[in-house]
């Protein structure tokens, strides 16, 4: 039984972000997580990125579609920081500051992995531009989901975008980078795996952000 009290002190105010490779499950997560801390009659932000934010959707349109395969790694990495700005002046800052908890589907723990470590711009390199740009760059604890590319590739049954296009040396390597990150960050990084059942992740999701890792 959690204490919604205990719960509601623990959470005003922090910044969760649920993350991983293609297919891992994340954006599954992130919505029920949002769910279950609605449920606890919390206020909550849930959103995505790069998204979310009119200027966010816009650029993920772009990103993600297949004819830009041309793309750098380093224009990739502008494009998703702009559409993360923007998101953190229109939303996530704003919910921060009233205290709401946010939760987010991806961040720049994303484009550390993809772009940073898999495509070779530099893991460090990311995350100055990120506090180049923005006032808060890392959250209060990321929960990143980690699964094969195998197991990844059976979940997505539909048309793939630009970046799921990618080739599976890619992919490996976001997984590592991933699990970099987990090991740069331990002390909010919490590494999941994500073969189980939805159910059974979903549990462990709300452990993590209800002991703090």
């Amino acid at each position: 039984m959690v204490n919604a009290s205990a719960l509601n002190d623990k959470l005003a105010g922090k910044f969760i972000v649920l993350d991983g490779p293609d297919g891992c499950g994340k954006s599954t997560q992130a919505r029920l997580l949002w769910e279950w801390i609605e449920g606890q009659g919390l206020e909550v932000g849930a959103y995505r990125d790069p998204g979310t934010t009119m200027i966010g959707e816009r650029i993920r349109e772009i990103l993600l579609d297949p004819v830009h395969e041309q793309m750098a790694d380093n224009v990739e990495v502008l494009l998703y920081m702009a559409a993360r700005a923007q998101l953190w002046k229109e939303k996530i800052g704003p919910d921060l500051d009233a205290g709401r908890c946010v939760i987010m589907d991806r961040w720049i723990s994303s484009t550390c992995a993809y772009q940073g470590y898999a495509g070779g711009f530099g893991i460090e390199k990311v995350i100055q531009l990120g506090s180049d740009c923005m006032e808060r760059v890392w959250p209060d604890i990321t929960i990143v989901l980690d699964i094969d590319r195998e197991t990844a590739m059976k979940r997505m049954n539909r048309q793939l975008d630009r970046m799921e296009q990618k080739s599976a040396e890619y992919h490996e390597k976001v997984r590592q980078g991933f699990i970099r990150l987990a090991e740069i960050f331990p002390e909010n990084s919490v590494l999941l795996d994500a073969n189980q059942s939805v159910e059974e992740i979903h549990k462990q999701v709300i452990e993590a952000i209800s002991t703090g890792k």
